[in-house]
């Protein structure tokens, strides 16, 4: 019988694999070996130099999904760290190493909760683990991808608990129950260029573009309702490139994104958009727009699956969590699609942070929590 997995070390060993999106540095080669020795079928989904794996243990539904993602972000200025990024070192009761929080922890935590679940109580259905490799980056390769081969497979999926460090201050203070969307828009406003001291000869683009991003930063876009906060508006970025105070330019350009309610679709505010930058063309300057949506919003209203989750969450930590929807987007709104879906998982503090670190103590706890959600699942 293979030995059952520590989930705080099973942390420092994915924390030691430099799996810096989109490389795999042997992190999902780590846990396809531990899931295999553990009855799991494991298949590798590998797409456009994206690794992804899908492990399944049992045939029989219902088929209870754990997701997550073993790639991370860049370290950074590596002199600003006190510990080798990919170390692991634990210190002061903490596992510092770049994906400690965001979120090896986690993966780490659901991965050694299923294997001693299916080895000390086999359950009736089946458990999964997808776990992709390209979430920090363009996220088009990984999840979706994955979800995309498995319903030509034939595989279905009906809850999945997605292990982002959701929690606020404390272990178990926050479920997400759903997530809002998110749109970029990037606005260009074309011009003619001319000298400054003949400003009737030129079409300036700049005044005409910061009308227009003052009316939309100006805009209420709604105010909220019962499960997501008021839908905002922020510019990132308004450029030039004239290093000439002398020339008006010939084109300004500028950026915002939009985080959504479910009050909206990426549709409706693209078309708000469109007539905004259309009204704002004016005496010879037009603008222009094009736009990323990187997801839409979306609601897994409270019942079943959060039920599970906060019971489990309270039995273990003994604290009652909220069901949220704020924050950024995850992998959860691909998966949305497919099954009933909520996220939980470590504090998120220090997730992207020089020194990312993730409580030694919290590790274990978040693996127990997600032990007694599979018994609660399996018992229903």
């Amino acid at each position: 019988m293979a030995t059952l997995p520590d989930p705080v070390e099973l942390t420092r060993d994915l924390i030691r694999c430099p799996s810096v999106t989109p490389a795999e540095g042997g992190a999902l080669a780590l846990l396809e070996d531990l899931l295999t020795a553990h009855g799991f079928v494991c298949r590798r989904i590998d797409v456009e130099g994206i690794a992804n794996l899908y492990a399944r243990w049992g045939t029989a539904a219902p088929n209870f999904c754990f997701a997550g993602h073993t790639d991370v972000v860049p370290i950074g200025e590596r002199a600003a760290w006190t510990a080798d990024p990919f170390g692991a070192e634990i210190r002061d009761g903490e596992v510092i190493g770049r994906g400690a929080t965001d979120m090896k922890s986690g993966v780490a935590a659901f991965a050694a909760a299923a294997c001693k679940f299916v080895t000390e109580t086999p359950p009736s259905g089946s458990i999964s683990l997808l776990i992709t490799g390209d979430e920090e980056g363009d996220a088009v390769h990984g999840t979706a991808a994955v979800l995309d081969w498995m319903e030509g497979e034939g595989e279905k999926v009906d809850l999945c608990l997605v292990g982002e460090p959701t929690s606020r201050e404390t272990l178990g203070d926050m479920i997400k129950i759903g997530r809002r969307g998110s749109l970029t828009a990037y606005l260009t406003a074309t011009g003619v260029q001319g000298h400054s001291a003949y400003p009737h000869r030129a079409r300036n683009p700049l005044p005409p573009l910061v009308k227009l991003l003052d009316r939309l930063a100006s805009h209420t876009l709604d105010e909220g309702n019962e499960h997501f906060d008021a839908s905002t508006l922020a510019l990132t970025t308004i450029d030039v490139g004239n290093p000439a105070n002398n020339v008006i330019p010939s084109e300004a350009r500028a950026t915002l994104n939009i985080r959504f309610n479910d009050g909206h679709t990426g549709a409706s505010l693209i078309d708000w958009l469109t007539q905004e930058a259309d009204a704002a063309s004016v005496d010879g300057v037009a603008i222009g727009l094009t736009t990323k949506l990187s997801g839409e919003s979306f609601l897994t209203p409270p019942g079943q699956l959060s039920g599970i989750v906060a019971e489990a969450v309270a039995k273990v930590t003994g604290v009652t969590p909220e069901l949220s929807t704020t924050g950024g987007t995850s992998d959860a709104r691909f998966i949305k699609n497919h099954c009933p879906v909520v996220e939980f998982g470590l504090v998120g503090k220090t997730m992207h942070q020089v020194d990312e670190r993730a409580p030694v103590a919290e590790i274990a706890a978040l693996s127990r929590v997600y032990e007694e959600v599979l018994r609660r699942v399996f018992a229903s």
